[in-house]
């Protein structure tokens, strides 16, 4: 449902979206460095490397970014025609299953009727509801953050590349340095939904490599 005029308490991006932009940052960038041929390789083809993998992960920011301001504009507006369905809604009965359906499965399943009863009351009591969906300071501020995650999180892979001289070896750290980083968003992620962190972590470490893999099969 939507706030009367007020920002939204909720964090900027919860740790699934922030995790989620680094992981993606991460793999984006392994598309790049792992394609480099050691042998044979200079400097200008490291630096044409890092310029590539530093682009694609800023363009794909900017565009994650925008997708993140439509999906708050729209969950907004659904909210907006939420609560007009309630208030305009003229039997009591029908409102409360508006009210239902728009709730998480889990929660409306424990839904007593005078819960409902207690919400429906609460919503139709609402004043100074903005007309249509606006963007408001969090919404943008949020976009900026995963922009800005989606980029940052190239620098771990491509920094070996800036200072270690040999080729070779600045591939091998900067496949442990992507690895460890996989592993470490998994493992986060594993303890959000309090479900073995460990595995999580290890399988995030070998999913991004396969996707790695994948991506770089299909010419990515």
């Amino acid at each position: 449902m939507p706030e009367p005029q007020t920002e939204s308490r909720k964090r900027l991006l919860d740790p699934v979206d922030r995790v989620s932009e680094v992981i993606f940052g991460l793999i984006m960038a392994l598309t790049f460095t792992c394609t480099l041929s050691v042998a044979g390789t200079g400097r200008a083809e490291v630096r044409t490397m890092i310029i590539g993998a530093l682009g694609c992960n800023l363009a794909w920011g900017l565009v994650d970014g925008f997708m993140f301001l439509i999906a708050s504009f729209v969950e907004r507006a659904r909210g907006l025609l939420t609560l007009r369905a309630v208030q305009g809604a003229s039997d009591p009965k029908e409102a409360n299953r508006i009210i239902l359906d728009a709730l998480p499965p889990l929660v409306a399943t424990v839904m007593k009727p005078e819960h409902a009863d207690d919400l429906r009351a609460r919503i139709n009591g609402l004043t100074g509801v903005p007309p249509r969906p606006v963007l408001r300071k969090n919404d943008w501020l949020g976009a900026f953050g995963i922009c800005l995650l989606c980029f940052a999180s190239t620098f771990p892979v491509v920094l070996p590349f800036m200072l270690v001289r040999d080729p070779a070896v600045a591939v091998r750290v900067s496949n442990g340095v992507a690895l460890l980083l996989l592993f470490a968003g998994g493992f986060i992620l594993g303890r959000y939904a309090a479900h073995r962190p460990w595995r999580m972590g290890l399988a995030m470490a070998l999913l991004g490599s396969v996707l790695v893999a994948v991506t770089i099969m299909l010419g990515g």
